[in-house]
């Protein structure tokens, strides 16, 4: 399987956009089985009044609706940012194969923690990361003025 990462961040970056064009945090995430999308979502936690609605969370249960399983072995998360410690964990317990993120996150990212993903989880930062981290760098600044 040779997953192109560039490809499907740039759709995990348009799942951003559409979070950004909703005033939310712009973090966007799909989840890849065998090269194709089986669950995607951005930050809603604004929309449902629910601080654990973040993109990672909402992505992996489409996922797993998707594929009518609870485990995600095989499966690859490409996110725009790195994911927090409450996305590192529900990772973890999805047994996802490969988390793939944009920018780092040295403020709350999970990595700050040590690795908190399944020990047989993949992790591969950097991907599209200037993009990923502009884009939450301006939305900050919008809400600042």
């Amino acid at each position: 399987m040779n997953l192109d990462h560039e490809y499907f961040m740039r759709l995990a970056f348009q799942e951003a956009l559409a979070g950004y064009e909703n005033d939310e945090v712009p973090i966007g995430a799909v989840v890849v089985s065998n090269n194709r999308i089986i669950g995607k979502g951005y930050n809603q936690t604004e929309l449902l009044k629910d601080v654990t609605a973040h993109a990672e969370l909402i992505s992996i249960t489409a996922a797993m609706q998707s594929l009518g399983a609870k485990y995600l072995q095989g499966c690859t998360l490409y996110v725009t940012l790195e994911p927090c410690t409450m996305c590192a964990g529900a990772l973890y317990w999805a047994k996802i194969s490969r988390v793939v993120f944009g920018a780092s996150d040295p403020k709350y990212g999970s990595s700050k923690f040590g690795n908190l993903y399944h020990p047989k989880t993949e992790v591969i930062g950097g991907i599209m990361a200037d993009d990923c981290a502009d884009l939450i760098r301006d939305f900050f600044e919008k809400k600042r003025k």
